[in-house]
């Protein structure tokens, strides 16, 4: 409980912070996984900087990259979604599971980008791996809130511990 009280606290004074378009000090990614039971499909959005994730796609893939005024869209998606294949893992039910990556928005000085997992029947454990930009910045931290089983879940993940298992029994 304290522990929910912690995260709902950081929660609560970060996220006012993403309002500001000028070069950040913080390093944070809050990703957001909802498990839709009728359509059989777990949905997550992650919000990532888009400077952070431009350098990151630069460091690994091209250096000549530029986001938000893409000229090859295409080119961009193959590189988000190699790059969140390689950064992030989802176990559910003790199986590991692939995601789709669906697409990307931009919303001030931020990416979101929308993944699903489908023909998911029941969540009784979801387990996360999520390294997104810690090879870019190894403060960076990455909020991950769940909703699942009508159960709402939030863990920070750090370089240090990139890994959390929930139960939803």
């Amino acid at each position: 409980m304290m522990k929910s009280l912690r995260v709902f606290l950081l929660i609560i004074l970060v996220l006012p912070l993403f309002a500001f378009t000028t070069m950040h000090k913080y390093y944070i990614s809050v990703t957001q996984i909802n498990y839709i039971q009728e359509k059989q499909s777990v949905q997550i959005t992650s919000r990532l900087f888009i400077d952070d994730f431009e350098n990151i796609l630069k460091q690994n893939y091209d250096e000549n990259i530029v986001l938000v005024d893409e000229e090859n869209p295409e080119i961009i998606d193959s590189y988000i979604d190699r790059y969140l294949k390689k950064n992030m893992e989802l176990v559910i039910n003790d199986k590991v599971v692939t995601f789709n990556f669906i697409g990307k928005q931009y919303e001030g000085d931020i990416v979101k980008c929308y993944l699903e997992v489908e023909d998911i029947q029941s969540i009784a454990s979801f387990e996360i791996t999520n390294r997104i930009l810690f090879d870019l910045q190894k403060d960076q931290q990455n909020i991950v809130k769940t909703k699942i089983n009508s159960k709402s879940k939030s863990v920070i993940l750090t370089y240090e511990n990139p890994n959390a298992l929930l139960k939803f029994n």
